[in-house]
């Protein structure tokens, strides 16, 4: 019986020994210091290209914070911030996502297209200096640059 047990637990340990290794690759894959820690610039939005308007406030934004993990913005009018998680290569999905309820009548911007896009976001790409936000394989819904803030 105790050779019995014995077997068992060796067999358990072996794959338990794994189970870390394994743990670890994910969270490697999950924190991506391309995008994360990051101020991701508005250029294009459902194929159009952004410019801020002149009366807007700021320039539509959002930063993906390593600190539990965290998605914090502007979208033109109001502030907005909510929860990410990324899984696997180049995977990602927001929720919780909440935005301020402030009135801009006078600036002209799409607000709802543009928080849209974290609804429908499951995968991203990076090349270079610009991060577009995806839906499967069809053409990206946003794309960004990285702005160097000081």
């Amino acid at each position: 019986m105790a050779v019995a047990i014995f077997s068992i637990s060796s067999c358990s340990s072996g794959k338990n020994n794994n189970v870390p290794i394994s743990n670890n690759l994910i969270k490697e894959a999950i924190t991506d210091d391309r995008i994360v820690e990051k101020y991701w610039k508005l250029k294009i939005l459902d194929g159009q290209t952004i410019e801020m308007a002149e009366n807007q406030e700021r320039e539509m934004y959002f930063t993906l914070k390593a600190d539990e993990n965290r998605v914090t913005g502007f979208s033109g009018c109001n502030t907005f911030s909510g929860s990410y998680a990324l899984d696997n290569v180049n995977r990602i999905r927001f929720t919780h996502m909440a935005s301020t309820m402030k009135a801009c009548p006078d600036v002209e911007v799409d607000e709802p297209k543009f928080l849209e896009v974290f609804e429908l976001t499951d995968n991203y790409t990076v090349d270079g200096e610009m991060l577009s936000l995806n839906v499967g394989r069809r053409t990206p819904l946003a794309v960004f640059e990285v702005v160097e803030v000081e």
